[in-house]
């Protein structure tokens, strides 16, 4: 799948769906401007999750996010898996697909974290060779998210925003940029936040995360169970200077607060992103 046209729909400001905030979500309706879905958490036919999924998704638009694509792995990939994202994406008119540019596991085995892989052009031959195939069997566009990390390989020749620009470009998929995870990224090897994002393809960035973090000192875990800092709200500013409209929200997976926490949060990404724009058309 070739030629796409690099429009981007804007969906605005946006938090995960968590079982937590089903009810609160259906009956109060928040002033959230769409959810992002966890995929796999939908998968398996009937039960409550998709009775609250096809509820809420009636008044609000969908993106899906997966955990279990392993991209970059060796082993071939789950067809039977993908397309049973296909048909969720299509039953709910999810806006967008997205997974990490990862491996999560191999020989049949899931390891259950997302790992790095070694930034090297052998690695982004494989990479395009699957995300190309995926693309196909969605009938659309795949966003790749940036992986937080915390080793590295001996054998990559190129800095990790190349690598993820160079597959963008030769999959001619999209960015999900995850700003947290190049903030703990960027601590935890040493390299500076914004060239990474100030390297990254404007018009291949579709969607940012936000998300919180735990600092051990010696390096940072991301960990999604804390508000986001102030660090990272400062290279959000960044990324909308450099961006523009680009949908954001609120990733939280442990810790889960009273929504209205989560509301306050992604309120104040609104500010900031209203701030740098009159900044910007000052």
């Amino acid at each position: 799948m070739s030629g796409h046209q690099h429009t981007r729909p804007y969906l605005g400001f946006g938090l995960g769906l968590r079982p937590d905030h089903y009810e609160t979500v259906l009956h109060s309706r928040p002033a959230v401007d769409w959810f992002e879905v966890l995929t796999e958490n939908y998968l398996v036919p009937g039960g409550k999750p998709l009775h609250y999924l096809h509820s809420i998704r009636e008044h609000y638009p969908m993106v899906m996010h997966g955990v279990s694509l392993s991209i970059g792995s060796t082993d071939p990939l789950d067809i039977a898996y993908l397309r049973r994202v296909k048909a969720l994406a299509e039953s709910i008119e999810a806006e967008w697909i997205s997974d990490h540019l990862c491996w999560t596991g191999i020989n049949g085995k899931n390891l259950h974290d997302l790992l790095p892989l070694p930034y090297t052009e052998e690695a982004i031959r494989h990479v395009v060779d699957s995300v190309s195939r995926v693309q196909d069997i969605l009938g659309r566009q795949l966003l790749l998210e940036n992986v937080s990390s915390y080793i590295s390989y001996v054998d990559s020749v190129m800095t990790e925003w190349e690598f993820l620009s160079a597959v963008a470009e030769r999959a001619d998929c999209l960015i999900l940029l995850d700003i947290n995870n190049v903030y703990v990224s960027a601590f935890n090897h040493e390299f500076d936040p914004r060239s990474y994002l100030d390297q990254v393809p404007v018009e291949r960035v579709r969607q940012f995360h936000l998300a919180g973090h735990r600092n051990l000192g010696h390096c940072i875990v991301d960990t999604h169970d804390a508000p986001v800092i102030d660090p990272v709200w400062e290279l959000y500013a960044h990324a909308v200077r450099r961006f523009g409209e680009v949908s954001t929200m609120i990733e939280r997976d442990d810790k889960i607060p009273p929504f209205k926490e989560l509301l306050a949060e992604l309120d104040h990404a609104r500010r900031i992103a209203s701030n740098v724009r009159a900044e910007v058309a000052a």
